[in-house]
C-alpha cells in the first residue's frame, strides 16, 4: 500500500536510497491544492461504556478460574503466567475500546455527537474526565488545531522541528538545495551522525511518545508552537492557549481531572494498587498509546506538507493529513485486525480527511463522506490514503521525518540524510475560507 498526497500520479512515500549521492534525484512533485471548502463540502452527501463493563465482567469472572480446579496445565507455575497473560489481553482490549470511548468525547467536542450544546458538553466532560482529559480545555485547543492544521506556527501539535532548532549547519547551497533533492555525500554523513539515525534510538523515541506523549502535551505543550512560553499547559486558564472568557471552561475541566485523580487514589486505597493497575491504569496507558499512534501517523509523513502563513489556507490544511487503516494490511490477518480496530475506534483513523474537511460529521456518516470526498479529490489528482497505521509504519515515519527547512512557503520533512520525499509546485492562487467554529 502507498502513501500518496496531491501527486498527479500516485507515488510511494518511502525511504530514499541508502547510498549517499550528491546527484539531484527525481522526487515526486506536490501540486499545492487550490480547492475551496465549498467545493469539498459539496462532495459530502446530505456504547462503549457497556462494552468496557462487559470486558471487565468477563475478565473478573473467568480469569480467576484459571486454576488447577478448572484447568489442567503441565506445570503449577503456568497458572500464574496464564492469568497474567489473560489480564494483559483484557488490558489491550479494554484500551482499544477505551479509545473508542475517547472518540465519543472527541465528537462531543466537535458538536457531532448531539444537536444539543448542553448534551455535548455534559457527555464530553464525563467521558473525557473518565480518561484523564481536561475536556473543555482540550476542546478549545483542538479547535485551533483544526483551523490551522499543518500551519508551521499556528498548529497546536506535531509542528516539525526546523534545521536551526536541531542545531544543524545552515543550508549550504553549494552542496544541497532547498527542496532536498540534491545533498552531497559529506552532508548526508554529517546529517546521519547528528540525527542519530539508529533503530534503537527511534524505538526509544516512539516508546516515550506512546506512553507519555499525550500527558506531556497537556502538561507542557510538547510539539506545539515554539513561540509559546515554557510550560504552557491545559490546566492554567491564561494566554496564549486560552482567552479570558474561557476561564470558567478551563476550571470546569480542572475539576474533572481532580475528580479523576481522586477516584484513582481512592480506588487504590480500597481495592489495592495491583487491582486498579490491571483493571484501569494499564488500559488507560493503552488508550494514550492508541491516541498518539493514530494522531502521529495522521499528521506526520514525508509526503505531508507544512505551510508558512503566506501559503496557508483552511482547505490546504484540511488536506494535509492521511487516512490510514489502523493495524490493517493486505493479508487476511491484517484485514481482520484492521476491521476490529476500525470498528472499535469508530473509524477515526480511516476517515480522518473527511473529519478535517467537516468536523461536524458523526462517525457513522464519515465512511460515506470519505468515499464521496475521495472521488472529488481524485479529479484534482489528490490521493490521501497512507500506509496502514501500525507500529512498523510509525518506526518508518519517525526515521524519515527528522526536520524541515527554516525557509520556504511549503515544506516537507527531510530524513536523516537531508533528503525530502516531495517537491512543492504552485499552480494558481487559492482561496482561504475556514469552516471552523472557534467559539
Amino acid at each position: 500500500m502507498t502513501s500518496t498526497l496531491t501527486s498527479r500520479k500516485p507515488a510511494r512515500s518511502k525511504p530514499t536510497s541508502s547510498t549517499p549521492s550528491s546527484d539531484e534525484e527525481d522526487v515526486p512533485k506536490f501540486y499545492v491544492p487550490n480547492l475551496t471548502i465549498k467545493e469539498l463540502y459539496s462532495a459530502i452527501p446530505v456504547s462503549d461504556f457497556a462494552l468496557l463493563a462487559l470486558f471487565l465482567w468477563a475478565a473478573s469472572t473467568y480469569i480467576p478460574k484459571i486454576n488447577p480446579q478448572n484447568v489442567t496445565l503441565p506445570h503449577p507455575g503456568l497458572y500464574k503466567v496464564a492469568r497474567g497473560v489473560a489480564w494483559l489481553f483484557y488490558d489491550f482490549c479494554a484500551g482499544l475500546v477505551g479509545m473508542g470511548l475517547w472518540i465519543i468525547g472527541h465528537e462531543c467536542g466537535h458538536h457531532a455527537f448531539s444537536t444539543s450544546k448542553t448534551v455535548n458538553g455534559v457527555v464530553g466532560w464525563i467521558v473525557h474526565s473518565f480518561l484523564g482529559v481536561p475536556y473543555f480545555s482540550w476542546k478549545i485547543t483542538h479547535g485551533k488545531h483544526h483551523a490551522h492544521t499543518s500551519h508551521l506556527t499556528g498548529d497546536q501539535v506535531y509542528i516539525p522541528n526546523t534545521r536551526s532548532e536541531l542545531g544543524l549547519p545552515p543550508l549550504d547551497h553549494e552542496n544541497e538545495n532547498l527542496e532536498g533533492t540534491r545533498v552531497s555525500a559529506d552532508l548526508q554523513s554529517l546529517f546521519s551522525e547528528a540525527l542519530e539515525d539508529a533503530p534503537i534510538v527511534s524505538i526509544i523515541e516512539l516508546l516515550v511518545k506512546f506512553v507519555l506523549g499525550f500527558p506531556i502535551y497537556l502538561i507542557k505543550g510538547s510539539t506545539g508552537p515554539r513561540s509559546y512560553p515554557k510550560w504552557t499547559n491545559h490546566f492554567v486558564p491564561k494566554e496564549p492557549l486560552f482567552a479570558p472568557h474561557q476561564f470558567k471552561q478551563v476550571l470546569i475541566s480542572d475539576v474533572g481531572i481532580f475528580l479523576w485523580l481522586a477516584s484513582i487514589l481512592y480506588s487504590i486505597k480500597v481495592f489495592g494498587f495491583l487491582n486498579v493497575f490491571r483493571i484501569y491504569l494499564l488500559p488507560y496507558l493503552w488508550v494514550n498509546h492508541w491516541l498518539v499512534l493514530i494522531t502521529f501517523l495522521q499528521h506526520t509523513d514525508p509526503a505531508i506538507p507544512h505551510y508558512e502563513a503566506s501559503a496557508f489556507t483552511f482547505p490546504r490544511g484540511a488536506l494535509s493529513t492521511f487516512d490510514r487503516e489502523l493495524m490493517g494490511g493486505p493479508s487476511i490477518v491484517g484485514q481482520i485486525t484492521g476491521w476490529i480496530c476500525a470498528t472499535a475506534t469508530h473509524g477515526i483513523c480511516e476517515t480522518h480527511v473527511a473529519h478535517h474537511i467537516c468536523s461536524k460529521i458523526p462517525h457513522y456518516h464519515a465512511w460515506e463522506a470519505r468515499d464521496a470526498i475521495n472521488k472529488r479529490l481524485a479529479q484534482d489528482g489528490i490521493f490521501l490514503q497512507g500506509n496502514p497505521a501500525t507500529w512498523s509504519e510509525a518506526l518508518r515515519v519517525v526515521r524519515e521525518c527528522k526536520f524541515v527547512e527554516d525557509e520556504g512557503e511549503v515544506r516537507f520533512y527531510k530524513n536523516s540524510r537531508g533528503k525530502a520525499a516531495r517537491v512543492p509546485v504552485f499552480t494558481n492562487a487559492g482561496v482561504s475560507d475556514s469552516g471552523i467554529d472557534m467559539q
